[in-house]
């Protein structure tokens, strides 16, 4: 098991130096990477070099044994929009017993792809098992547009819609478990995610940051996409366009970070849960983030190798962030989908920045 290179402001150094080496590093260990990215994301600089770390945190126990796969739960957004929110857990598990986490997938692909990714009968591969076999209610929602969740009347999902779709999923959570739960953003995630808690700040314990995909100093930069001639025109339908097994493979970039076989698993899981890719409109609502805004415990974390979570950005953003609880986690080997690629550094980084307890 390789050891993350992690970054503390809360421990003895202050968190002004803690951010200026993370900066340092950032800029340091940049190594060129070929061209990848995402729409609106612009195009892929060069990821930080890989480093290897001693980590203080003792190895988690492996989860003894597999459990079924997550149900599926129906919620209403403050609209009406019905959402589908996934479920799983230890069977021995009380409410309130452990922290629970909402997890929000990225800009192309569900959550049962993105996080309950099973090869087989072998559950290694998904966050969810992992997260439920340590004790905490893992849960996951489908935005509008993906999964199990139906587009709604506009065709369309908007960042201040799908803030407030979180909200809710947040506020069903904690009405199940008692207590307010964490909440982990994957790529596009990362950014709604932060854009939810912005708005409602109380809605969750802590936040986790990963793959973090945009440029914290854009505010302002993003625009709208115009389809029509004019601007002031009706907004065109949405393209609908049909996913494919090159865009479902395309996030696994490091060669033999992944085996073929998991590849394979996930591009069938994606294919068939998400036929179409999703449409998004009014992307300059993302000028709203604020990493200073931000009053959670947060956790910055992506793999060393990732094109598009860019170094200067997880800086800038590690930075950014006034919080006092606050790390920056760096997965060594791994490129955009850390917790597929190495999912033992991962879940080791993850539970520990949510004190999960686990046996010695």
């Amino acid at each position: 098991m390789r050891s993350p290179l992690a970054i503390r402001p809360n421990a003895p150094v202050s968190s002004a130096l803690a951010a200026a080496v993370a900066l340092a590093f950032a800029f340091a260990c940049a190594a060129c990477a070929g061209s990848a990215g995402d729409e609106a994301q612009g195009a892929v600089e060069c990821p930080p070099c890989a480093a290897e770390a001693a980590s203080p945190e003792p190895a988690t126990e492996a989860p003894r044994s597999t459990l079924p796969r997550p149900r599926s739960i129906e919620i209403k957004a403050d609209d009406g929009h019905r959402l589908r929110l996934w479920h799983l857990a230890d069977g021995d598990r009380s409410p309130g017993s452990a922290p629970a986490i909402l997890l929000l997938h990225g800009r192309t692909w569900s959550s049962l792809p993105d996080f309950d990714l099973r090869v087989g009968d072998d559950p290694s591969l998904s966050l969810m098992h992992s997260l439920a076999s340590r004790g905490v209610a893992a849960y996951a929602l489908d935005l509008r547009g993906y999964g199990e969740t139906e587009r709604d009347a506009t065709g369309w999902n908007e960042p201040d819609r799908a803030a407030e779709d979180v909200a809710a999923a947040l506020a069903e959570i904690r009405e199940r478990e008692g207590q307010a739960p964490d909440l982990l953003g994957w790529s596009y995630g990362a950014i709604v995610a932060q854009l939810a808690l912005q708005r409602h700040p109380e809605a969750a314990r802590k936040l986790v940051l990963y793959g973090y995909p945009r440029d914290p100093h854009a505010a302002g930069g993003e625009k709208p996409r115009v389809t029509s001639a004019a601007a002031d025109a009706p907004p065109s339908a949405p393209p609908r366009r049909a996913n494919t097994a090159e865009a479902a493979a395309s996030d696994f970039i490091t060669p033999g970070s992944i085996s073929d076989a998991a590849i394979s698993a996930f591009v069938e899981a994606a294919l068939a849960s998400d036929e179409h890719r999703a449409d998004w409109r009014r992307v300059d609502q993302f000028s709203a983030l604020d990493p200073a805004a931000i009053r959670s415990p947060t956790l910055v974390i992506h793999g060393v190798h990732d094109p598009i979570a860019r170094p200067a950005w997880q800086a800038a953003l590690f930075q950014g962030l006034k919080v006092e609880d606050r790390q920056w986690v760096v997965v060594p080997g791994a490129d955009h989908a850390a917790h597929l690629e190495d999912p033992d550094t991962f879940i080791r980084a993850l539970v520990s920045f949510l004190e999960v307890a686990t046996e010695a």
